[in-house]
């Protein structure tokens, strides 16, 4: 039976069998921004490996930050019967999971919902560790003064409130701390044109820690221009390791984004051996480059 199936390039009908098992072997995943953007899309892909090692599809549907579309897209793929969700955002924040969801198969990926018992798996990326890291490689070139923050860190913005917090913690381990704060938008223009009325002002700063890639660049392009050498006289150590960070010459030195690994954990959560609902944190590697040196005349 099995070798004449074969022979005649038999293949089952899988619609046939959903209806009558009750199981697609679908999952969906809805999205505000993450499908369409450059560097989150790789946690598209870390979901798609996932979902395939499982032996199911992956639908991918995105909002745009829409409720109306939203909504549609859950009623959509709801109608096509899929068998559980992964609930996505670009940025680390705190969502409501969609009534449409409820008790239904759902995990959380890069977002977080409040209350002390979570009804879902939650992966998200360790902030808190990455900014402990961020310090520790600037404590363990030596800089213990003149280490300043460049990136205004709104506590309503997760990623920033965390990653303070593990820098602050990092530093007061070896009695060390924040000499200042430039404050900027996470943009190179605005970081730029920061960091350039502060070196104007006389900011003596030996190390920056900037809050993302995008503020490290316009960092280096001010160092620059005001002649100071990275890391000769500035070191510079960032976030996320976007293309940028490989891109800047001398190379950034900068605290991984896990993309990859967040989207196949939560698909993993979602498919894998059953377990309870709980909030899992993921490394954030540290892509140290050339970037950060020693400190001025040491």
């Amino acid at each position: 039976m099995l070798r004449a199936a074969q022979e005649l390039d038999y293949r089952p009908n899988l619609m046939a069998r959903s209806l009558r098992t009750k199981v697609t072997r679908t999952i969906a995943l809805v999205s505000d921004t993450l499908a369409s953007d450059p560097y989150a899309g790789r946690a598209i892909q870390g979901s798609l490996a996932a979902a395939v090692a499982h032996g199911h599809l992956l639908f991918i549907g995105e909002t745009e930050g829409n409720p109306v579309i939203e909504e549609k897209l859950i009623s959509d793929f709801l109608d096509r019967q899929v068998d559980a969700f992964v609930y996505a955002s670009m940025f680390t924040r705190y969502v409501r999971v969609p009534k449409q969801l409820k008790g239904r198969p759902v995990v959380l990926l890069n977002c977080l919902t409040r209350g002390a018992r979570p009804a879902h798996h939650q992966v998200v990326p360790d902030e808190s560790a990455a900014g402990s890291a961020a310090a520790d490689a600037l404590l363990g070139a030596g800089h213990r003064h003149h280490i300043h923050l460049v990136g205004t860190p709104a506590p309503n913005v997760f990623a920033a409130r965390e990653r303070l917090s593990g820098i602050r913690a990092a530093l007061a381990e070896e009695g060390a701390k924040l000499a200042g704060v430039v404050e900027c938008d996470w943009w190179p223009d605005s970081a730029y044109d920061a960091v350039s009325r502060a070196l104007d002002d006389g900011l003596a700063a030996s190390a920056l820690i900037c809050l993302n890639d995008r503020i490290a660049l316009g960092a280096y392009q001010a160092l620059r221009d005001a002649g100071r050498s990275v890391p000769g006289d500035v070191s510079v150590v960032s976030f996320d390791d976007s293309e940028l960070a490989a891109w800047l010459r001398p190379q950034l030195t900068s605290i991984a984004l896990p993309h990859y690994e967040l989207g196949w954990q939560a698909v993993e959560k979602l498919l894998g051996p059953p377990s309870d609902p709980a909030v899992t944190r993921l490394p954030m590697p540290v892509r140290a480059r050339a970037s950060v040196g020693r400190p001025p005349g040491e």
